[in-house]
């Protein structure tokens, strides 16, 4: 069966054999989080500004802040207790 469309959709930035969510998710900075007050372990995201990770625990909803600035630290893994 042919294609009677006239056009064509560019999806340029994409990877080969990966979706758009796949792409913006591996670009998107974030830290792994253990939260020891449930055991659980949450990706963090950097907030839009880029001037802090936050996030919360997905059980207890215990809101974690990491700043962002000079001095810090070149950790991406981190236990809140």
């Amino acid at each position: 069966m042919s294609d009677p469309r006239d056009y064509k959709v560019d999806l340029g930035g994409l990877e080969e054999g990966k979706a758009p969510g796949d792409v913006a998710r591996a670009q998107r900075p974030f830290l792994s989080v253990h939260f020891a007050c449930c055991g659980v372990y949450q990706r963090v995201y950097r907030d839009a500004d880029g001037k802090a990770y936050r996030g919360r625990c997905p059980r207890c909803a215990r809101v974690v802040t990491f700043a962002v600035g000079e001095g810090g630290t070149s950790a991406r893994s981190f236990v809140v207790s």
